[in-house]
C-alpha cells in the first residue's frame, strides 16, 4: 500500500507544455533545452535530460503566451533555484525538475536571441 505525500504546493500550478531554454547561472556549461509540464505564479516543473542538484541557481528562458497572463505574448527569463529533481515516467530517461523562482524578467516586444541585454522589467517571486 503506497503511503499518503502530503501536497506542499502554496501556488496554483497551471498546465503548461512548452520548449523552455535553462542555463546554469554563472556557468560555462552550454544551455540545456527542456519541455515544462506545468507552471504557477511560485515555480515551473519540466522534464530535462541531465541532472540538475537541489539549490542550483537557473535561469529560464520561456516563451509565456497571452492565455496565460492577458498580456501580449513576451518572453520571460526565470532565476531561480531547483527545489526538487524526481524520475519521471518518460520512456526517454528525462528527469523531472522543480525550480522555484526567485525573480523574473519580462521581454517587451523585442525578441531575445539569448541570455544576455537585460533591458527588461524585473519582478520577484514572493
Amino acid at each position: 500500500m503506497k503511503a499518503a505525500v502530503a501536497d506542499r504546493r502554496i501556488a496554483r500550478r497551471h498546465s503548461f507544455k512548452a520548449p523552455v531554454r535553462l542555463r546554469i547561472w554563472k556557468s560555462a556549461i552550454p544551455e540545456q533545452r527542456a519541455e515544462s509540464e506545468n507552471l504557477s505564479e511560485k515555480g515551473i516543473f519540466f522534464l530535462a535530460d541531465s541532472l540538475l542538484r537541489l539549490g542550483t541557481t537557473v535561469e529560464i528562458l520561456l516563451k509565456m503566451p497571452e492565455e496565460n497572463t492577458g498580456e501580449p505574448t513576451a518572453e520571460w527569463l526565470c532565476t531561480g533555484h531547483v527545489a526538487r529533481v524526481e524520475p519521471s515516467n518518460s520512456s526517454r530517461g528525462k528527469l523531472g525538475v522543480c525550480v522555484q523562482f526567485d525573480c523574473y524578467q519580462i521581454y517587451g516586444l523585442r525578441r531575445p536571441n539569448n541570455f544576455e541585454g537585460r533591458e527588461w522589467r524585473l519582478h520577484f517571486a514572493l
